[in-house]
């Protein structure tokens, strides 16, 4: 959880740096941070770049912030008093001293901006941040407020967890009181505080008859916690919604809502999804970490083609851009990234999402409303009216939201927008079979990339072995094929909780359309004929890029053969 670990940051905060090879640093960041290695502060310090200590007078410098070089002296005891032991550790802070100004505290992470405004109000104090070793801070919230005790089994031991079995959920009041319970309060954030340390991407709460199961997804799998008593399922699924602002006293229908809070300093976005079961309401929250999502397309570790198609196809002054693949797969992610290659002062970029998932600065970002009738094709109408230069809709489901596309498209904007289809050429089909006219399409149609997300193997425990000629057979390779080319798998260990995994990686699919597609597209070409028109013209499909990715040693058989 240190700041030392936000890459982007400390990778932005370096552009600034006169002296410094930006190519140099580019290499150490696609060596360790793309490949999962270790973190960009501990690369640039390992290289003998900077020394830590210079790297946090350059981070006070870069955010204007006091500097703590060494250990601070002993913190009076009626300035520690200010703050609470549960706030210090939520938002990773401890305070160093009062002055006219008001209380400067040490933060575990001082690129957090929320921690000023959130504190500033629950302490009706000025808030001053002081950069130091976050090492050093951590070490400094032990010693001033104790080792953390939180865990699970200690929070389910609590007797007063009982009052809860007897709970009735026709009353909002008692929903509420439950809701606002210490207990219930700690017991969701340490929920919330786990997934967050495991980098899980989801989190299910999941009430049956005579259970209550939450579960962790990470890197694409579904992990459960030991599950807590099935009295627990109100009072918690009634705090989430509290805190998203959802009805609490609703439980007919779905609602979604947003959390935006503090964990162990890091500020993080959670999006919320209530459904009605059987047994009561299903909760799933998405992690929207932005530190933990790089929205950089140098960071994503695209192929070299790849990543100059889409910075191609993103800075044309037309055109429909169309990333496809299903849910998960990180096409927003990659859509984002691709925005951010143009988001300068003299462009203007409108976005239609349905949510908004990652707030980008710069950009005008719509969340579409279904209740109110703005859906994307109304939102996409009106952007035309907006004199934008590059526009994003966050999916294509109907013909009258293509159509308008198209419009766009043709008549000088580049538009970016996903589907859910199989492969890259599968999208033109698609589109077809949705009504949109094959000439309006090869028209306006200039790029499409499919792509997949497969685990990457833990590069602690990584290990070769000689794969059995069955294994190969199904990859469509023989044994002579491979040379002195290894496979890999990951045999374990404590780095990635011993599943042989650690982060994602993807494969990809790109077609650039040029004229004999418009011809093939025109002529109302089947799927087959497309995508044998596309490898002609140098398509690697998702399994050969898939078979590049287990070459390289970056994932295994198994994960290629699930995903292509």
């Amino acid at each position: 959880m240190l700041y030392l670990d936000n890459n982007a940051e400390i990778r932005d905060l370096f552009r600034e740096v006169d002296g410094v090879s930006q190519h140099g640093l580019d290499e150490l960041f696609d060596q360790d941070v793309v490949e999962g290695k270790r973190s960009f502060a501990d690369a640039i310090i390992e290289a003998g770049i900077i020394r830590r200590e210079d790297l946090f007078a350059l981070i006070s410098q870069y955010l204007g912030y006091e500097l703590q070089a060494g250990e601070p002296g002993e913190v009076e005891s009626d300035v520690l008093s200010v703050l609470p032991q549960e706030t210090a550790r939520q938002y990773g802070v401890v305070p160093l001293y009062l002055s006219d100004q008001g209380i400067h505290l040490l933060a575990l992470d001082p690129f957090n901006a929320s921690i000023i405004d959130d504190l500033t109000f629950a302490l009706n104090l000025e808030v001053l941040i002081v950069v130091c070793d976050p090492v050093m801070v951590a070490e400094l919230i032990n010693r001033y407020y104790g080792a953390d005790q939180a865990s699970m089994d200690n929070l389910l031991a609590d007797t007063g967890l009982d009052k809860f079995a007897n709970l009735d959920d026709s009353k909002e009041g008692d929903l509420v009181d439950a809701a606002n319970e210490t207990p219930i309060i700690r017991f969701v954030n340490l929920v919330i505080q786990q997934a967050i340390r495991a980098q899980a991407s989801d989190i299910h709460f999941e009430p049956f008859e005579d259970e209550f199961r939450i579960r962790y997804r990470v890197d694409g799998a579904l992990y459960e916690m030991s599950p807590p008593p099935k009295s627990l399922s109100l009072p918690v699924i009634s705090r989430i919604k509290v805190i998203s602002e959802l009805n609490i006293a609703e439980h007919r229908i779905p609602q979604d809502g947003r959390i935006k809070m503090t964990i162990e300093g890091r500020a993080v976005d959670l999006r919320v999804s209530t459904l009605p079961t059987q047994f009561g309401e299903s909760v799933v929250l998405r992690v929207l970490d932005k530190s933990a999502v790089n929205l950089d397309l140098d960071n994503l570790g695209l192929p070299e083609n790849v990543k100059s198609g889409i910075r191609g196809a993103v800075r044309r002054p037309n055109g429909i851009f169309i990333v496809t693949g299903p849910t998960g797969s990180g096409k927003t992610t990659t859509l984002y990234s691709a925005l951010r290659e143009v988001n300068e002062i003299e462009t203007k970029i409108l976005t239609a999402e349905d949510p908004v998932e990652y707030e980008i600065e710069g950009i005008m970002q719509v969340p579409v409303n279904h209740q109110v009738g703005l859906d994307f094709a109304r939102a996409l109408r009106a952007f035309l009216r907006q004199d934008p230069d590059k526009i994003m809709v966050g999916e294509i489901r109907d013909i009258e939201t293509a159509r308008i596309a198209v419009q766009a498209s043709l008549t000088g904007h580049v538009v970016l927008s996903t589907l859910h289809t199989n492969d890259a050429p599968g999208a033109i089909t698609r589109l077809i079979d949705m009504g949109l006219e094959p000439f309006l399409l090869s028209a306006s149609l200039e790029f499409i990339l499919a792509q997949r997300l497969v685990r990457r193997i833990c590069s602690s425990c990584k290990q070769e072995f000689d794969p059995k000629n069955e294994m190969l057979q199904n990859l469509g390779l023989i044994r002579k094929d491979l040379g002195d080319r290894k496979f890999y798998f990951g045999s374990g260990c404590d780095d990635c909780s011993n599943g042989g995994y650690r982060g994602r990686t993807g494969l990809f699919e790109m077609i650039k359309v040029g004229d004999s597609f418009r011809e093939l597209i025109n002529s109302g070409a089947a799927t087959l004929v497309l995508k044998q028109q596309a490898i002609e013209q140098g398509m690697r499909t998702l399994r050969e890029d898939g078979l590049r990715s287990i070459l390289d040693g970056e994932t295994t058989v198994e994960e290629v053969l699930k995903y292509t």
